[in-house]
C-alpha cells in the first residue's frame, strides 16, 4: 500500500529535496507540496494525504497552527514535524497541537522514509533518545495547561496507567510487553483503551498527556 505524503516547507530546495528522496521509495509517493501553513491546510483538504511533513517556521500560518487545524479537521492525516534543531522550542508545542512526532531536516533518506512509515502506521515517532529528551525538556518549561482533571486519569485501570507511563518513556509495544511480562497483543489492547478513554489521537498525544498529568516526572 503506497503512503501518500504532502511536503510543507517555505524553502523550495527543502521541498524538492524531500520529494526526490521520498519518491525514490517504492512504497511512498509525494502527492503535493505547500509553501506555508495556510496552503498546507488547503492541500490536506484537497488531497487527503496519509502523512504531512510539516515545517514549523513558515509565513502566513506557522506549522503549529497548521498542525492544529489539520488534526482537528482531518483525523486520518498524520503530521510529522520537520525542524532544524533537535531542541527547537516550538517542537513540544507542535506535539501538543497534534503532531505524531518530529524529524530533523538533516535526517538521512532512510530515517526520513522510516519516519513516514512509522507515523503512517499510526505509531508515534518517540523511540529515538533525542525525542525523549526533547519531550522531557520542554515539558519542564512549556506553559502547559493545568494537569487534566483527576476524574479523567481515574478512568484508567491501574494497568492502563502503567502502560501510559511506559509509553511516555518512549517504549514500544514489544518493549512494554517484555517489561510487564505479558503478550504484545495484550499491550495493544491496553494502548487502544487508553487512547479511547482519554480521547487521544495517538501515542505521542498519550505521552504528552502523561507529562502534563504529572504521571511522569521529567528527569
Amino acid at each position: 500500500m503506497t503512503i501518500r505524503v504532502l511536503v510543507v516547507d517555505d524553502q523550495v530546495m527543502v521541498r524538492e529535496g524531500f520529494s526526490v528522496l521520498l519518491n525514490a521509495m517504492p512504497d511512498i509517493e509525494v502527492i503535493g507540496e505547500a509553501v506555508n501553513g495556510r496552503e498546507a491546510v488547503s492541500k490536506v483538504a484537497e488531497l487527503a494525504p496519509d502523512v504531512v511533513l510539516m515545517d514549523i517556521r513558515m509565513p502566513e500560518l506557522n506549522g503549529i497552527e497548521a498542525t492544529r487545524e489539520i488534526v482537528a479537521s482531518h483525523a486520518d492525516s498524520k503530521v510529522l514535524v520537520l525542524t532544524t534543531f533537535d531542541l527547537d522550542e516550538y517542537v513540544y508545542q507542535a506535539l501538543r497541537a497534534g503532531a505524531s512526532g518530529f524529524l530533523l531536516k538533516d535526517a538521512s533518506a532512510r530515517q526520513l522514509a522510516d519516519g513516514v512509515r512509522v507515523v503512517a502506521a499510526g505509531e508515534a515517532l518517540l523511540a529515538p533518545t533525542v525525542t525523549r529528551r526533547l519531550i522531557t525538556e520542554f515539558s519542564k518549561i512549556s506553559q502547559a495547561p493545568k494537569p487534566p482533571a483527576l476524574s479523567q486519569v481515574g478512568e484508567l485501570t491501574e494497568r492502563e496507567t502503567e502502560v501510559l507511563v511506559l509509553i511516555a518513556q518512549g517504549l514500544s509495544n514489544a518493549e512494554i510487553a517484555s517489561h510487564l511480562v505479558v503478550a504484545e497483543s495484550t499491550i495493544k489492547t491496553h494502548v487502544s483503551r487508553v487512547l479511547v478513554k482519554l480521547g487521544l489521537r495517538d501515542r505521542t498525544q498519550a505521552a504528552v498527556f502523561a507529562y502534563e498529568a504529572r504521571l511522569v516526572t521529567p528527569s
